[in-house]
């Protein structure tokens, strides 16, 4: 069926989030950009590049904005012979904002593409995370995992197929937003928000795409997560993610 044709796509591309201020890490990392924190030795960024390379991502688009030219410097064009492309926002644009200009301006070589925070690593298989999206014909799958404390992250409800039915933030318990998205690039550009709002994703993009009948599912992972951008967090993610890369190498 010709309709099943954009379901049957390698997925090789990814949007990394990269342009926040980073205000709750300033007291642990004062003078860089999140994903640009030391760990082990090595930028969170360079991690989280190495695990989605392993997983087959080849093209990478960064929405860069403070301190960018800390990343552009370290990373240039290319990492372990995989092209980077970077979007600096023109001012502060939200996680909303900034994806829906990103793609505007360098689009992903292949759709569906990952989204992913700069600042947050979640273990996800990416061949299950897409063998799920392509089953449900999906739009828009996030990653899921299951939280006690969920009152930092989104509370996503879903239908016994994984179709999501609410968006919520700081309920506490069950299904959390863990910042992994696989993403449709039609469902993008039929956003209404005109370019270089300050838009946020959960607030506003989830919300418009609900409105607009877009196909929303969410997929649980068993994978570990992390964010380091709370400095609790940032202090331990080097013993969190040497066990996570060692598998990767």
């Amino acid at each position: 069926m010709p309709a099943l044709d954009k379901f049957r796509k390698s997925v090789t591309s990814a949007v990394i989030l990269a342009g926040g201020l980073g205000t709750r890490l300033r007291s642990a990392v004062p003078d860089l950009p999140k994903p640009m924190a030391p760990i082990s030795g090595r930028p969170f960024l360079e991690h989280q590049l190495d695990y989605w390379i392993a997983q087959g991502i080849e093209d990478f688009i960064l929405s860069v904005g403070y301190k960018h030219d800390v990343i552009t410097e370290h990373f240039g064009e290319q990492y372990r012979n995989t092209s980077l492309r970077y979007v600096i926002e023109p001012e502060p644009l939200g996680t909303g904002g900034g994806l829906l200009f990103a793609i505007s301006q360098a689009r992903p070589q292949n759709s569906p593409f990952l989204v992913l925070n700069g600042d947050t690593f979640f273990d996800v298989s990416l061949s299950d995370l897409s063998e799920f999206h392509f089953a449900q014909q999906s739009d828009w799958t996030f990653s899921m995992f299951r939280s006690k404390e969920s009152d930092r992250y989104m509370s996503i409800q879903i239908a016994p197929n994984g179709e999501v039915l609410s968006l919520r933030s700081g309920a506490k318990g069950g299904l959390v937003n863990g910042g992994v998205y696989l993403v449709e690039l039609d469902s993008l550009i039929s956003c209404q928000f005109p370019l270089r709002n300050k838009l946020s994703l959960e607030d506003d993009l989830f919300t418009d795409m609900k409105s607009l009948g877009k196909q929303l599912f969410g997929f649980e992972s068993q994978g570990r997560f992390i964010d380091i951008g709370i400095p609790t967090d940032y202090f331990r993610s080097a013993e969190f993610l040497q066990p996570i890369q060692s598998t990767k190498e």
